[in-house]
């Protein structure tokens, strides 16, 4: 029976030879994750549980990103339970104040996700890590309960479509406008509990760190999960971080897609996803008079060295505009040394921004960048749902780290190379 690549892997993993879209398998996990938000709720789950322990303390990954540095009493008890837990269990992969960082841009950095994998995440961005060639998903946090305590959970194998990135790619566009075109394209339901496999000469043209950005917002069109096959790319990137072998899958020739669209790299424009919803998608000149309030840089989506890189180049000998509050978040420490040692940091300051600890703060209306009523913000986050970042009147545009920062300069969405 032919397959496409998350087929195989859940067909691999589940122990069959082969699987359809509608099959229910058990399969057994790599990794299991959860955040200072989500992991309490799944502690609670186990502790109901006739089990002793987990079923591998080196394959659980708790990671304190969501309210860290703790912002108030409750996320402080939060983290609290959650250090407990792992010390309780010897989890090996826990990282709190010091070795903290947004959760998926971590977990590649550390190489506990390679290529093959199967993870479930409580946390609905895990499919990030089909940039690697993984099936990544992510699971309410009761089957996180149940997959820490068992090392499997139950899927209903997807069926996929098929996206053809062709074409050169422009210097301004980068993976976020990528993913923001083909979500103002299909919906934010287009792809509902559907695998979203990218494929492609066009690939060729994608930074791991763009690859990154597409999977992770695989979600917001509704998708089950993002991925990419493995090329050369993808194997210098787990030679340098992966801990152990990874095993690539690549779809047959003949594996059946729902739907099948094409995105030709070279004709695309700076996107802007206005409020509320990502699939409400303009051009960046198409929204050129619309005034904000407030930038923020960062998130599992866009807090990356080279994201950062891509601010401060715009950013550099210039000031952010009078009045305007800009937020730079570094996604992990190694990220934010990098972006110390190359300068950037810097740049940031004396353009007139902040530079945050590694946090999803502001992203999920947390803290670190709270809107109130009325405001506005250009954001590189992957949400700009009603009330996402503070007020329930205020309004958040998704765009990339080159509109981010050059609408910080102009006080209003503002295309890169109009600077």
């Amino acid at each position: 029976m032919a397959m496409t690549m998350t087929q195989k892997i859940l067909a691999d993993h589940a122990g069959v030879s082969s699987v359809a879209a509608g099959d229910l398998i058990e399969a057994r996990l790599d990794l299991v994750l959860g955040n200072d938000i989500t992991s309490p709720v799944a502690i609670h789950e186990i502790d109901k549980m006739n089990t002793d322990g987990v079923f591998d303390k080196d394959k659980i990954a708790l990671v304190m990103d969501h309210f860290v540095p703790n912002k108030d009493i409750k996320s402080a008890e939060h983290v609290k339970e959650v250090r407990q837990f792992a010390c309780k269990n010897c989890i090996t992969n826990f990282f709190d104040v010091g070795e903290m960082g947004i959760e998926h841009a971590l977990l590649p950095e550390k190489g506990l996700v390679v290529a093959g994998d199967v993870v479930i995440g409580a946390d609905s961005h895990t499919c990030t890590y089909g940039a690697l060639g993984a099936f990544s998903t992510g699971v309410g946090s009761t089957d996180m309960a149940a997959g820490m305590a068992t090392g499997k959970a139950w899927f209903k194998v997807p069926s996929a479509i098929k996206f053809n990135i062709t074409g050169k790619k422009p210097s301004h566009i980068s993976g976020k406008d990528v993913i923001l075109h083909i979500i103002g394209m299909i919906g934010v339901d287009g792809a509902l509990y559907q695998s979203m496999e990218f494929v492609g000469d066009g690939i060729a043209e994608l930074s791991m760190d763009d690859r990154f950005t597409i999977a992770n917002m695989a979600i917001e069109a509704g998708g089950k999960n993002g991925i990419f096959p493995v090329d050369d790319l993808t194997r210098e990137y787990l030679k340098e971080h992966g801990q152990r072998p990874g095993k690539e899958y690549t779809a047959d020739p003949d594996a059946e897609y729902v739907a099948e669209y094409t995105i030709d790299l070279s004709a695309l424009e700076p996107t802007v996803s206005h409020p509320h919803l990502p699939e409400n998608t303009k051009t960046a000149r198409e929204s050129s008079e619309i005034e904000i309030d407030q930038v923020v840089i960062g998130s599992c989506t866009n807090g990356r060295i080279s994201d950062l890189r891509i601010a401060a180049e715009i950013l550099a000998g210039k000031h952010v505009k009078k009045g305007l509050r800009v937020i730079v978040i570094p996604a992990t420490q190694k990220i934010y040394l990098e972006a110390m040692e190359a300068g950037y940091l810097r740049t940031f300051v004396e353009a007139g921004a902040v530079v945050s600890t590694p946090t999803c703060g502001p992203c999920l209306g947390g803290y670190m960048g709270i809107l109130a009523s009325g405001e506005k913000c250009v954001s590189t986050t992957n949400r700009n749902f009603i009330g996402r970042m503070g007020a329930t009147d205020s309004e958040i545009y998704l765009a990339s780290p080159a509109v981010a920062a050059a609408s910080a300069l102009t006080g209003k969405i503002t295309d890169p190379r109009d600077i």
